[in-house]
């Protein structure tokens, strides 16, 4: 017998930090697992006198080291009741559902459940994805009425570009769902981000892009944000700013 369950590494109510929502009341319910890593974005964490590289996520996507950590649900209910509970004021935000990679688990069908009765309840849902995973929209319509930000790594990330691009993915969520670009840069990088970045989006004209600056933190946030701003203004994007790490650094569950 196959037990199904899900692996959430955080479930928390805060404010939207990033993109086309920033500002929202949001609840963001954050799976384990991922099939990046993203050295590039340099956050370094030690664990038994070993140090690791990876993004600002790192405890949703290292399965190996953090995996002990993470509650599995293994009932659709259960979950739903726990996220009504941390919902201050009901059904008056957002649904965030991030990662880690949280498109690792869309034919889940615990995952699917909990979509499905949160729309019906009127909640607005956004994934925040990679874009690598390859959605069924056909056979799961359930995701036609979902948000996708689209957090495509460009080159900076580390990872090679055959696993951080999927354009038969980018385009099903152009075809089929609301979406919009987010991508992540630094000064340093920043010169070949447009060739990069152009490359990516012009086959989806439609999806608005948005960019905003490297950091776990908001002083090494500093040293990318003005050039981000300028490349914004320069190329005619969307800046993003990341309000939580303003705000609260390296915080967790806001």
């Amino acid at each position: 017998m196959i037990t199904l369950s899900l692996p959430v590494d955080e479930l928390f109510y805060s404010i939207q930090g990033e993109g086309l929502y920033s500002g929202s009341p949001s609840l963001f319910l954050r799976l384990g697992g991922c099939n990046l890593r993203c050295p590039g974005f340099g956050v370094q964490y030690t664990i038994n006198d070993q140090t690791y590289t990876s993004c600002d996520s790192f405890h949703a996507v290292d399965k190996k080291l953090f995996s002990h950590t993470w509650k599995s649900y293994e009932n659709s209910e259960h979950l739903l009741k726990k996220i009504q509970s941390t919902i201050p004021h009901e059904n008056s935000c957002d649904i965030v559902i991030t990662g880690g990679e949280p498109l690792l688990h869309t034919t889940n069908p615990l995952l699917l459940e909990i979509i499905e009765h949160l729309i019906n309840k009127g909640f607005r849902i956004s994934f925040e994805t990679n874009a690598t995973q390859m959605i069924d929209f056909e056979r799961y319509p359930i995701y036609k009425k979902c948000i996708f930000a689209l957090a495509v790594k460009l080159s900076n990330s580390g990872e090679s570009q055959k696993k951080r691009i999927n354009h038969p993915a980018l385009l099903a969520f152009s075809q089929y769902a609301t979406s919009f670009f987010k991508f992540v840069l630094d000064s340093g990088s920043i010169k070949e981000a447009q060739d990069e970045i152009e490359a990516i989006t012009s086959p989806y004209p439609l999806i608005p892009i948005y960019c905003m600056p490297l950091g776990q933190t908001h002083e090494v946030m500093q040293k990318h944000d003005h050039a981000v701003f300028d490349f914004c203004a320069k190329h005619n994007y969307f800046y993003s700013d990341r309000i939580h790490i303003r705000i609260f650094g390296e915080k967790g569950g806001v």
